[in-house]
């Protein structure tokens, strides 16, 4: 049986907006998209959102629902109370377009200056050989969908962007910088980068962004904290300093 329900939505652009309020039926099983699309069709025809494969899978329709990073599709309605407003509002970290549309470019031009992969030689019988533990390691990074919901919650951003500009490339990043830095069979030397270019630093590991990745990936624990560890072993060890100035 369809119940009316109370939505919130964050309705402007680049110069301003504010919350319209929308009574809508929501029936059984379905989810904050359902709802939004309902919306557009019945009561905000130039409602603007993304939205895509509508399986948790391709990271589009991210937003804030009750004020905390999510993907419309994977929120169902029956996680919320009877009488409970629901409010949708788009990524706080990143410039709005349009309603609960945001321009997430920035990214992409993060990810673009990161050194590619570079593989070592083949073997001899020219195939490559690694352990599976090292393959299962990264493995896990590969699960990203790119929704950049760690990247919006992740408070260093949100401090930082658009005034110290690619200080810090943020969880996402790591998360790809780690996956290469630790694959068996890369040779690039990306830990200098690491520490001056992709402020690594900068990260003080409150796991924000662990909490509301749709793929639990352990962000924090797999990808930032061995990064932290390979510069400290790098740059900050006194053993490793005092061998430096020994033997160079």
């Amino acid at each position: 049986m369809a119940t009316k329900r109370t939505f919130r939505v964050w309705r402007g652009d680049a110069k301003g907006g504010a919350f319209a309020e929308f009574q809508v039926s929501v029936d059984p099983g379905m989810v904050v998209l359902d709802v939004l699309h309902r919306i557009q069709a019945q009561q905000a025809n130039d409602l603007a959102l993304r939205w895509n494969c509508k399986a948790g899978k391709c990271g589009s329709c991210s937003m804030e629902i009750n004020g905390k990073p999510k993907l419309a599709c994977m929120t169902r309605m029956n996680s919320f109370g009877e009488s409970e407003t629901i409010t949708v509002q788009p990524l706080k970290t990143f410039p709005v377009m349009k309603d609960l549309v945001t321009d997430v470019s920035w990214n992409y031009e993060q990810n673009r200056r990161i050194p590619k992969f570079q593989p070592r030689p083949r073997d001899p019988d020219g195939k490559y050989r690694m352990y599976q533990e090292d393959v299962d390691r990264v493995q896990e990074f590969r699960k990203c969908i790119e929704c950049f919901l760690c990247q919006d919650v992740c408070h260093i951003l949100r401090d930082r962007h658009g005034r110290d500009g690619n200080a810090f490339v943020g969880p996402r990043f790591l998360v790809r910088l780690a996956s290469l830095e630790m694959h068996p069979l890369d040779t690039a030397d990306r830990i200098p980068a690491i520490r001056d270019e992709f402020g690594s630093g900068l990260c003080n590991i409150t796991k924000c962004c662990t909490e509301v990745c749709p793929e639990h990936i352990r962000i924090t624990d797999n990808a930032i904290i061995p990064l932290k560890e390979r510069v400290v072993d790098r740059f900050y060890d006194p053993i490793a300093m005092l061998m430096r100035k020994l033997f160079g």
